[in-house]
């Protein structure tokens, strides 16, 4: 791409390493193309991180026709920038923006785009352990127009911060409600796409959550509210006698990047992975038997986070004395020392931004 830069005046100061938390600190640029019908994407660049113009009658507004995505950029000890599987989000954003009616954004140009930014915004990603540079590229659009219709015109964007641990447990288990009224997803609707409405009708559910001292939520089915499928803002897993279980991807479980990698590692250290309906039930009474050995949930912000405590209905389990698990913490020292660099990458998911 022929990408133009503008260059900002004043350079913003970097935050404390140590104190990053998540989100709050935006850098210094951000990536913006422009797509029109009849032209397609046109007009790459990189300017100064700040609030966009939109019109009050923008189709997003209103009928909330949005992507995203998100991804981590890692600064390896001996300096190096590696990023994780960018080739993936890169393909689960064409595959939520089809089933939104959105022109879809080209893997090449998605992974070049990041890259460029990456290396425009290199002096942001922090070295201090269990930090990186997070990265949200996302879709909207911008026609000005009320009624419900595909658009005529979209943005693709770009923004970073810098951030530590997802949540203020970091790598200690957290605690989970398990919601068995408000459904989250169903077949046939956008469970599987990366989309901000679903974020959205999730937020009630969590609000529940932490009023009963949980930090997330875990979702059940839309149509028997009976089978475990994702955490808010991750996807779950559970060894039970031995075996993992996590929900299989039919329509109403986003496709994760760490889901995936996940997965691959398990199989590989010769753990037998069942990708398969749940029930809650069956899930409570391994808890009680002491069978559920161990629970993570999966994804981009946290990793691995470790599951110390259902609670469902009046009922609660406790996993594994509400600690990390030995399979979880050797999952998680070996999957982030992929994307740190300490291990070696057998897999090739990391990609150096030269």
């Amino acid at each position: 791409m022929d990408i133009k830069f503008v260059k900002r005046d004043v350079l913003k100061e970097k935050p404390d390493q140590k104190n990053l938390g998540f989100g709050k600190y935006m850098t210094d640029y951000m990536f913006v193309m422009d797509w029109d019908q009849g032209i397609g994407w046109h007009d790459a660049r990189i300017e100064p991180y700040g609030p966009i113009e939109i019109n009050p009658s923008c189709v997003t507004l209103h009928y909330a026709q949005e992507t995203f995505e998100g991804l981590k950029a890692y600064r390896t000890k001996d300096g190096r920038i590696l990023l994780f599987r960018p080739e993936m989000n890169a393909k689960r954003m064409i595959t939520s923006n089809e089933r939104l009616c959105m022109p879809g954004f080209p893997e090449d140009m998605f992974v070049e785009a990041i890259e460029e930014l990456v290396k425009v915004e290199k002096d942001w990603i922090p070295s201090e352990p269990e930090t990186s540079l997070y990265i949200r590229p996302f879709v909207f659009a911008t026609e000005a127009s009320l009624g419900v219709h595909q658009a005529i015109s979209y943005k693709f964007m770009v923004i970073c911060c810098p951030v530590g641990a997802y949540y203020p447990e970091g790598i200690n288990p957290v605690k989970i409600l398990v919601e068995d009224e408000l459904v989250r997803a169903v077949q046939g609707g956008t469970g599987f796409t990366k989309c901000g409405g679903n974020y959205a009708a999730s937020i009630l559910g969590q609000v529940r959550a932490e009023a009963k001292g949980c930090t997330q939520v875990l979702w059940l089915d839309g149509v028997n509210r009976k089978y475990v499928e994702e955490v808010g803002t991750m996807n779950i897993m559970f060894k039970i006698n031995g075996e993992i279980y996590t929900a299989p991807i039919e329509g109403t479980v986003l496709p994760g990047v760490t889901r995936d990698s996940i997965i691959h590692i398990l199989k590989d250290w010769g753990y037998k992975v069942n990708e398969t309906h749940l029930s809650v039930d069956d899930l409570m009474k391994a808890g009680h038997d002491g069978t559920l050995e161990e629970s993570f949930g999966t994804g981009t912000a946290a990793v691995i986070s470790p599951v110390g405590e259902f609670v469902y209905k009046d009922d609660s389990v406790v996993v594994n004395d509400f600690k990390i698990g030995e399979l979880t913490q050797r999952l998680y020292d070996y999957l982030t020392g992929i994307q740190w660099g300490n291990e070696e990458d057998k897999y090739g998911w990391t990609r150096e931004v030269l």
